[in-house]
């Protein structure tokens, strides 16, 4: 009797009061079982998987059965323990397949399935590359919206942090754009995506700031700073930037838009203008990455190229309050020992950066907003430049000089990333760190440098190992086939690794956040204003 008057008020009985219900809890009383029955069960078909989400009472384990013949029979084809479940066919069909799904408690017979009609229908459809594409920005995008920190709105650093709940500046930004696109896409409402960068904006006003810039983490529970490493208390330039990059591509999204949403805009105008750029140089030639206000400039760190760093300068010299001179780019960024390349790898040449590129992040996190189809110099043009850098991991794969397994043409992508057995790293190619480690995101958010070879890579990563490497927020963030199963795949998701797959599959669907960013008259003045040939 006690069970029964428990699970009376539960939430999760209130839908099911009833005849139905009540002959449930005499079955589970006869079977001294305490079940809780699932409801609001909801089915969503994509190009391999079908995706099942229940409200239930936490705590209870479920089976999951598939019918592929409209009911006559099922299959058990999983359990869960939580209100969802995917359920993986790996393979693309031919024809439309209609599978129906049923949720019971575990222990349950499912042949007497009179009371329990916990069903869904779903239909599977012939796949096609978009359907691939919008699956992945759509699941990708879920990370900048459902996982957002509640309280701020901020990304969240990384989806196993054990430091509490820490926000990032420059994962925030790239997350802003991928809301912009999401709203563009029907994933969500235009209005929540208003709703959900007001939040992100009532943040940074908010937040200690260090001459304009932003720390590179926040507490979401305290809105202080979070110390990337010890002296890395304060201001942090380029994660400043990766926001900024965002923050004005949602304010020419909304500029145009209601009296709320040109309200946002000014107040990322705001935010814009009053970024100390300028105040980095230190009354110097160059610019630097960091300042605390307890350490000053200890950390010392130029921000020298060729790198991810490029769209500081561009930010830099664009700003209409606190702008920096060409003087600084030129004295700066582009006097390096690792600036100029113009090496040959497998027959591409590389214009700039470091040994084979660098770890291919360098060819997003800029390009996110700068279209680099329209900016060029007197050594390169940049989409060049990004697509042979591409193009030359993609023939380390397939060459596969250190005979990693899994390595080919359709498994390629080194860039940093959390590592199976390392942590966080680069795996920059001809180092130590390039450990067999490949990183979904390299290759997925190259798309639009690399399509034939970035969808190949996509369709392996899905097809082939979607059951393990597909979780709630997309791909996971890299894996290792080379290692023992069950410790080939890091289950963690980054929003700096999350953040670039949505915006570049949507810049190569429509090209709309790279219109957006470019549009800003200011950005065209500084791209000028450092010497890069623009086209519009």
């Amino acid at each position: 009797m006690p069970l029964i008057k428990h699970i009376l008020k539960s939430s999760s009985f209130k839908p099911l009061m009833g005849f139905c219900g009540l002959l449930f809890f005499v079955s589970c009383m006869a079977q001294q079982k305490n079940y809780v029955v699932p409801f609001g069960l909801k089915g969503q078909a994509y190009p391999a998987h079908v995706e099942l989400n229940w409200q239930n009472q936490p705590g209870f384990l479920y089976e999951i059965y598939r019918s592929s013949d409209n009911g006559a029979s099922f299959i058990k084809v999983g359990e869960s323990r939580s209100n969802a479940f995917m359920d993986f066919f790996c393979k693309p069909v031919a024809k439309v397949q209609s599978y129906i799904y049923r949720i019971i408690p575990k222990g349950f017979n499912i042949k007497n399935s009179n009371v329990l009609k916990f069903e869904v229908k779903t239909e599977i459809l012939p796949t096609t590359d978009d359907a691939l594409l919008d699956m992945t920005q759509r699941y990708t995008t879920r990370y900048f919206y459902d996982f957002a920190d509640p309280k701020t709105g901020m990304a969240r650093e990384r989806s196993n942090d054990l430091n509490g709940d820490i926000v990032t500046t420059g994962g925030t930004g790239f997350g802003i754009m991928a809301l912009v696109a999401g709203a563009e896409r029907h994933y969500f409402k235009r209005e929540n995506a208003l709703n959900s960068i007001n939040k992100i904006v009532g943040f940074l006003e908010k937040a200690e700031r260090f001459h304009g810039a932003w720390a590179h983490w926040y507490n979401a529970d305290t809105g202080k700073p979070f110390n990337f490493s010890k002296f890395d208390d304060g201001g942090d330039l380029v994660e400043t930037a990766f926001m900024m990059e965002g923050l004005l591509t949602a304010r020419a999204y909304f500029e145009n838009g209601n009296d709320d949403e040109r309200l946002l805009s000014n107040r990322i105008t705001y935010l814009w203008k009053t970024v100390e750029w300028s105040w980095y140089t230190n009354k110097t030639d160059s610019l630097y990455w960091h300042w605390s206000k307890n350490y000053g400039w200890k950390m010392n760190h130029r921000i020298k190229g060729y790198d991810e760093t490029l769209i500081t300068y561009v930010l830099a010299a664009s700003s209409p309050t606190y702008p920096i001179e060409r003087k600084v780019y030129e004295s700066c960024y582009k006097i390096s020992s690792y600036y100029l390349n113009g090496k040959s790898y497998f027959g591409h040449k590389i214009a700039l950066g470091m040994e084979f590129g660098g770890p291919l992040f360098f060819t997003h996190y800029s390009f996110l907003g700068l279209n680099p189809h329209l900016i060029s110099d007197n050594v390169t043009n940049y989409f060049d430049l990004n697509r042979e850098h591409a193009l030359v991991q993609v023939a380390y794969a397939k060459q596969n000089p250190l005979k990693h397994i899994g390595y080919s043409a359709d498994c390629w992508g080194f860039t940093s990333s959390d590592d199976p057995l390392l942590g966080y790293t680069s795996h920059q190619l001809g180092t130590r760190d390039e450990n067999g480690t490949v990183s979904p995101t390299a290759a997925i958010s190259s798309i639009v440098y690399t399509p034939e070879e970035s969808l190949a890579a996509l369709r392996h990563f899905y097809f082939d190992l979607g059951k393990q490497l597909f979780g709630r927020y997309g791909f996971y963030d890299a894996f290792n086939l080379g290692l023992v199963e069950g410790q080939q795949v890091v289950h963690s998701y980054l929003a700096i690794d999350q953040g670039p797959i949505p915006v570049m599959i949507e810049n190569y669907r429509s090209g709309l956040l790279w219109k957006l960013f470019m549009s800003n008259t200011e950005i065209r003045s500084g791209l000028k204003k450092l010497g890069f040939k623009t086209k519009y």
